[in-house]
């Protein structure tokens, strides 16, 4: 049996993406190599933080699709950059060999270089905190800018845990105000996850800069995914503030033509934004290159009524 032979029986006996089945592939010898794979997969590590607009429940659907991951990426010489990574469910998934992620939220980067270097203090700094209303406030109400980099990332992980439904949400002033969310006993240090997401950063950079500046160096057949802040589907839909800058028609336009410069440097690129007719029409624009929108169905799971969730449409763009 070649190696690639290999790749593709335990992508398709375990149902992972061929990425990811390169990586396991060069773990595992013998006759067993098959089972060895499937308790790496068990193994994986997962986003640590729960995140609004996470694309881990589409990742399954992209790939049925065959939307995702492109077939021309090579991971063994290839690079993936991730410019706007929030909880990394893109990445994770793929757990390429050579990534590069970046976030305009500063605490967010901070929190995955803390826990790719120094993981066991942010454990013993976890177990401190308590799932109590009170509590929350306190720690909510605390200034970042006077923390220091392990309170900075102990603090994050804890009020993403026990915020209302995982959201990220900033006043003008960038200071978070999620209310308090109602649970039965969330867990706010998953110590066996984090010791796995911190192995799996060791090599990966991950940088607090512009999307402008990661993709900078990107190179023909390399792999970049744009997850960017959505444009609202209506006046009264941007109910949540990423960082305190806005990312709407300008911002949108600009990085749609950042989209068609990679894809002219010979990248492989995807991006996901909501369907709406202002993003249909930006990237309906520059289909005449070979770009192509699709719609994906995505989960709507931030309305506060359950009344006010279900499946909406998403716009994923690719120009492979």
């Amino acid at each position: 049996m070649t190696r690639n032979q290999k790749v593709e029986e335990i992508s398709n006996r375990l149902n992972i993406n061929y990425i990811y089945a390169h990586s396991v592939a060069d773990r595992v010898t013998g006759d067993n190599y098959i089972e060895d794979a499937r308790r790496l997969v068990i193994d994986k590590p997962k986003p640590f933080v729960k995140w609004v607009g996470g694309k881990r429940q589409l990742l399954k659907q992209f790939r049925d699709l065959k939307l995702y991951p492109p077939e021309k990426f090579n991971p063994k010489i290839n690079r993936y950059f991730e410019p706007f990574v929030g909880g990394g469910a893109v990445f994770f998934d793929l757990l390429p060999r050579q990534a590069f992620l970046s976030d305009l939220n500063s605490e967010l980067v901070v929190t995955y270089n803390v826990i790719k270097n120094d993981v066991e203090s942010l454990i013993k700094s976890l177990k401190k905190y308590k799932y109590d209303k009170d509590f929350y406030l306190e720690i909510r109400a605390k200034n970042p800018d006077k923390l220091s980099d392990l309170e900075i990332a102990s603090r994050f992980i804890y009020l993403n845990r026990t915020c209302f439904n995982g959201m990220y949400r900033v006043n003008s002033k960038g200071g978070f105000n999620v209310p308090f969310g109602a649970y039965t006993n969330p867990m706010i240090c998953d110590e066996v996850n984090l010791r796995r997401v911190s192995e799996s950063l060791k090599g990966v950079e991950i940088k607090n800069q512009d999307y402008k500046e990661i993709i900078k160096n990107a190179k023909k057949g390399d792999f970049i995914y744009f997850d960017p802040p959505y444009y609202p589907v209506s006046k009264t839909a941007s109910f949540t503030s990423y960082t305190k800058d806005a990312f709407l028609d300008k911002e949108q336009i600009k990085l749609r033509d950042t989209f068609l410069e990679l894809h002219k440097r010979g990248c492989l690129v995807m991006l996901s934004n909501s369907d709406t007719p202002f993003i249909n029409k930006i990237y309906g624009e520059i289909e005449k290159f070979g770009i192509k929108i699709k719609k994906v169905d995505a989960g709507r799971a931030i309305n506060s009524k359950s009344s006010g969730r279900g499946k909406i449409k998403e716009v994923l763009v690719i120009n492979y």
